[in-house]
């Protein structure tokens, strides 16, 4: 690698291309090209050279961030269950450098130019179930509640909404799963209870690969709520050292497209897919349903179906289109088959378990291995030791750690160490 002084001269050109970053060992396949259609796409492909986010963090943003804004207006049938477009959507980088924040950014000032409306109901902060429901509460006696139910909640930092919804009298998780679905949502208490009973709840969630893999808990997989988010891998693609346009999109007319697909969606009631993507999702629906269901990814996947549904639905709206085609399908076939790699990049291994993943995290800052006792003195011997040892056990059954026999005097002693990985923790990441 050169190595470049900062005492160097600068370049002849005051402002050089690009540099294109490769893929980490170990990256997921990029999706299919097939997921960057119509409208979606084509503004996608105009902002990505001028940033160095991915283009699929702003293409999932955009799509998530548009059904939040179209409301319940128009859905998708299956039986008496309606799938309205809102969907949950956490971005996935290896490091802080992933440029997660930066991607939003875009989105951002483009959804808001194109409905001012949904401003203020871009929040950010889950914490409780309570405080969800409160946020799209119905006007109640003198309490004028919010006649707009439409949530859009960003969390750039998704970890302590798993680390809240994990706890035993979290409300939040159950509420989420509600929302997700569409369900009246209410707070039953005596002194200030609330109903929300026609919420449009959606989610954009930046987490890491370490914190995801540490706070994804055997409990959120068991109850479902981990597998209604869509989990996208995202990277660095290029460095900029002073930015790219920063209103890539002038002139083109792409925003203006964007509003009128968005006001035209809002009526657009119920959509149906049209005979070719029927035929389409009939073959698919039977290659989904012989998936194999056991392991974590199969957990986080076990929603796919669902998930399909809602991002052709997102994906004929923003086309203009009251039917889904066989073009809407395909992409949307194609993006959930990039979260399911996204999600076995992410987790493949992982035990479900937050203790065994704090060890494993702790055995990888000391890569010549600790001690049984060691490994209690670094967890201050805050954790009893059958949970350190059931947790020991997990890292061993997913392959993550060894363990040797060492000489101590008198009684041998076990040396657990981390396995080695390839690095994914490349510049790019």
């Amino acid at each position: 690698m050169t190595t470049l002084s900062l005492l160097d001269p600068p370049p002849d050109d005051p402002k050089p291309a690009a540099t294109e970053l490769p893929a980490p060992v170990g990256w997921p396949t990029p999706p299919d090209h097939s997921v960057y259609h119509d409208l979606p796409g084509e503004i996608v492909n105009r902002i990505a050279p001028h940033t160095e986010a991915d283009p699929i963090a702003i293409l999932t943003q955009l799509l998530v961030s548009f059904g939040a804004a179209v409301g319940r207006g128009a859905w998708f049938q299956v039986e008496a269950t309606r799938h309205h477009p809102n969907e949950y959507m956490c971005l996935v980088g290896d490091s802080a450098r992933g440029r997660k924040g930066s991607s939003w950014d875009h989105v951002r000032r483009l959804i808001i130019a194109a409905d001012p409306s949904l401003e203020p109901r871009v929040l950010t902060g889950l914490s409780s179930g309570e405080g969800v429901i409160w946020a799209v509460r119905d006007p109640a006696g003198q309490d004028p509640g919010h006649t707009d139910q439409r949530l859009l909640v960003i969390e750039p930092e998704f970890a302590s909404v798993l680390r809240a919804s994990s706890r035993e009298i979290s409300t939040l998780s159950p509420t989420l799963r509600s929302g997700w679905d569409g369900r009246p949502l209410a707070i039953l208490t005596r002194t200030a209870p609330a109903r929300a009973s026609t919420a449009h709840i959606a989610i954009i969630g930046h987490i890491t690969r370490h914190e995801l893999r540490r706070h994804t808990t055997s409990l959120e997989l068991a109850n479902g709520f981990t597998n209604r988010v869509l989990l996208i891998a995202c990277r660095r693609q290029r460095l900029l050292p002073e930015g790219g346009d920063p209103d890539p999109l002038h002139g083109t007319s792409l925003d203006r497209l964007l509003a009128v697909a968005l006001r035209h969606a809002r009526t657009t009631g119920q959509v149906r897919l049209d005979p070719h993507a029927r035929e389409l999702w009939h073959h698919a629906y039977r290659q989904l349903a012989a998936e194999p269901a056991d392991g974590i990814v199969a957990h986080i996947t076990a929603r796919a179906e669902a998930h399909i549904i809602r991002l052709a639905l997102l994906y004929a709206l923003a086309d203009g289109e009251r039917q889904i085609n066989a073009q809407h399908l395909t992409a949307a076939l194609a993006l959930q088959d990039y979260a399911a790699r996204s999600a076995a990049w992410a987790l493949t291994g992982a035990t479900g378990d937050p203790l065994a993943e704090q060890i494993h995290a702790t055995l990888q800052a000391h890569p010549r291995g600790l001690t049984r006792s060691q490994i209690s003195q670094n967890l201050n011997h805050n954790q009893p030791a059958g949970q350190i040892d059931t947790a020991l056990h997990a890292l061993n059954a997913a392959s993550r750690v060894t363990t040797t026999q060492i000489p101590t005097g008198g009684r041998p002693a076990q040396l657990w160490t981390a396995t080695s990985t390839p690095s994914t923790t490349t510049a790019g990441a």
